[in-house]
């Protein structure tokens, strides 16, 4: 048996109110980015249409290369347990840069798990799922790009300082300028 997807609370007056449940899914690609920034506009999104956040999901994981799975994963097995209603993301690609096939068959996970997936810049996330389809596609196409094309930079930027016979990643001894992030893995095993 399916969980109820919505939450039924009794005013003073006895008016039974609807309480949408939402997750809320916070991503960046590298360390030098901060997830703050969409995680208090998805909670103050969230805040001004009066849902209710039960789930934060926040990860520091390139999209691209699939280190957010897991996570993403976890998410899935949440929506299908009924643990909300709504996943709400700051953009379609903070989901996945993978391509027009992934980003729709994640979409259509969740969707099948009975949770909507709305977008707080892609306000159009919020019509009709027949008209989402065909944009979905088209912001994933241009996603998977402009991923590919900042690796082809990165790549290129590489490849001339090792031309120019110049170091090329850390070099031995090197200090950073401010204090490291300590990642999932260092929380959780202590290294």
């Amino acid at each position: 048996m399916r969980h109820v997807s919505r939450r039924i609370l009794r005013t003073a007056h006895h008016k039974h109110l609807a309480v949408t449940r939402v997750a809320l899914w916070a991503r960046v690609s590298s360390d030098d980015q901060e997830t703050d920034n969409q995680v208090l506009a998805l909670r103050a999104w969230a805040a001004r249409r009066e849902f209710e956040v039960v789930r934060e999901y926040v990860l520091e994981a390139s999209a691209f290369t699939g280190r957010s799975r897991p996570h993403l994963r976890a998410a899935l097995e949440d929506a299908r347990r009924g643990a909300y209603d709504v996943l709400v993301v700051w953009a379609l690609d903070r989901l996945s840069r993978e391509g027009i096939l992934e980003t729709l068959g994640v979409i259509r996970q969740f969707h099948h798990a009975g949770v909507r997936v709305l977008s707080t810049e892609e306000t159009w996330t919020d019509g009709p799922i027949e008209h989402q389809e065909l944009l979905i596609a088209l912001v994933a196409w241009v996603a998977q790009q402009e991923s590919r094309r900042k690796s082809e930079r990165v790549k290129a930027g590489l490849e001339r300082r090792r031309a120019q016979g110049l170091p090329v990643g850390r070099q031995p001894g090197a200090r950073d300028a401010k204090p490291r992030k300590v990642s999932g893995y260092h929380r959780r095993y202590g290294h």
